[in-house]
């Protein structure tokens, strides 16, 4: 099969996805937004890399533009007409789309449709509940109608997918009330490519040289944006002055946090850029407790992905996510750290004192996290999850080539 893979963001496991695909021969055509500002995986063609396996990112004609709506509306239209082109070229037997905007999605659908191949809705967040909430309190007149635009929008993408992979079970109740075909739906959860995370030491040579000192490193990593609480990242500083609160992000929010913890005399607080895919092994080995938030409201409708990436590194994780979240399920499920609901800060820096003060129990936690990670990870297994899935709707077609 001939299957153009489009992953907005970049991520790390959706190209593992793509290499085992083409390990197991198929022709593999991977694409990613690069100008969207977010930690990117291993985006670059190797020499082992298997026959079959190409990647082509797609660029906007200016720099991306986050905090606009109008302005990253447009933006992600002309992504949707690149990758249209895209498809056009390759002449795909199946798409499958992951972490795109919804103006993009509805591009390349309906440009999979015009060269007659299979849709495959691989489905991250639920788009149309995030804007549900943000929209309406920008725009109060119009807000309500762009929401209201982008639900109907998105579901009718999804009711007329070939097939959808939700990366939880909590989406699939969701999906049947608003009509998608349930003999068209399965869960894939998300994971960590572990062949590119090998755990090094703590005092590895990047983190002494990038997070020197004896104090205990606590370490956020990822996207700093309007479903995270950064203020939780000070409180973690002022209540746990011995430790250090390392922060790995860019973009307003991260320059944001950088000012206000100059300004208000927190020297245990320092902002760093993102690392290469490369460094990030290094990097997370090096800290002593992982951290990942989400805001209440996101609730079930956004999984963090990073604290898979937390599992496989094998470090502790403290989490500030919804309880119903499947990212804080796992956590507890595995005795892989701590969760703690948003707004119970008080209950979230307490185990993070217990976590300061207790290496024996920093190692067992981040021991259980791997030790899932390990059985749950194995991208041959979910590959051939996915390829079940693609075959089954390419032989449907009755047009195998």
């Amino acid at each position: 099969m001939r299957v153009l893979i489009s992953d907005y963001s970049g991520h790390p496991f959706q190209v593992q996805l793509s290499r085992e695909l083409a390990r197991k021969g198929h022709e593999i055509l991977h694409t990613y937004s690069a100008g969207f500002q977010t930690p990117k995986g291993n985006l670059v063609v190797a020499e082992d890399d298997p026959v079959g396996f190409a990647i082509q990112p797609v660029r906007n004609s200016k720099p991306f533009v986050k905090n606009s709506f109008f302005r990253r509306r447009s933006q992600e239209i002309e992504i949707g007409h690149e990758l249209a082109k895209l498809c056009a070229d390759f002449k795909p037997d199946i798409v499958v789309s992951s972490n795109a905007p919804l103006d993009t999605q509805r591009i390349l659908f309906e440009a999979a449709r015009l060269q007659g191949a299979k849709f495959v809705f691989w489905l991250q967040d639920i788009y149309s509940e995030a804007i549900g909430r943000v929209i309406p309190s920008k725009f109060p007149i119009a807000g309500h109608l762009i929401a209201a635009w982008y639900k109907y929008l998105e579901f009718r993408i999804l009711k007329n997918s070939d097939y959808v992979v939700a990366i939880t079970p909590d989406f699939l109740p969701i999906l049947s009330a608003q009509g998608v075909r349930t003999d068209a739906m399965s869960v894939i959860e998300n994971w960590a490519p572990l062949d590119e995370l090998p755990r090094h030491p703590r005092e590895n040579e990047w983190a002494q040289s990038h997070m020197p000192g004896d104090a205990i490193r606590i370490v956020y990593s990822g996207t700093l944006g309007y479903k995270h609480n950064p203020a939780l990242l000070k409180e973690l500083a002022w209540q746990l002055p011995t430790a250090h609160i390392h922060v790995f992000s860019e973009g307003e929010v991260a320059d944001k946090l950088r000012v206000e913890s100059r300004s208000e005399g927190l020297r245990n607080l320092s902002i760093h850029p993102w690392v290469s895919f490369a460094d990030l092994p290094k990097m997370l080995s090096g800290a002593d407790i992982l951290v990942a938030i989400i805001e209440p409201d996101a609730g079930i409708y956004s999984v963090p992905s990073k604290v898979l990436t937390y599992l496989g590194i094998g470090r502790p994780v403290l989490a500030s996510v919804p309880l119903n979240n499947l990212a804080a399920r796992l956590i507890k499920n595995n005795q892989a750290g701590f969760a703690s609901p948003p707004g119970q800060e008080l209950e979230l820096i307490n185990k993070a004192q217990e976590l300061a003060a207790d290496p024996a129990l920093r190692q067992v936690m981040g021991d259980n996290g791997r030790k899932y990670a390990n059985h749950a990870f194995d991208i041959e297994a979910i590959g051939s999850r996915f390829l079940d899935i693609l075959s089954s709707i390419y032989i449907a077609s009755g047009d195998s080539k």
